[in-house]
């Protein structure tokens, strides 16, 4: 599976904010990360099953694969490719 790094940069002010809500900020960011693209998964999942249920297609195996799958049939897209930004679910 391909990985992404993303790098976050925050002011001395929003590290000390950080610093006090969180025991360790690199996991609380990452966690935060990781949750709300385990969302937009289940989400999308959702999406692509109704529509290849709806469409008699072969829904394909395995999350990363329906993901794609979804992205493929245009029942998704990426937020930067809309022309006026939706806002996130949750």
């Amino acid at each position: 599976m391909k990985m992404a790094d993303y790098t976050v940069t925050l002011t001395d002010t929003e590290k000390t904010a950080m610093e006090y809500i969180a025991f360790d900020v690199d996991d609380w960011i990452s966690g935060a990360a990781k949750n709300r693209a385990r969302l937009a998964i289940e989400e999308i999942i959702q999406l692509n099953t109704a529509h290849c249920n709806e469409n008699s297609i072969a829904i394909a195996v395995g999350r990363d694969a329906q993901v794609a799958q979804a992205l493929e049939l245009g029942i998704i897209d990426k937020a930067a490719d809309r022309s006026e930004p939706e806002a996130p679910v949750g």
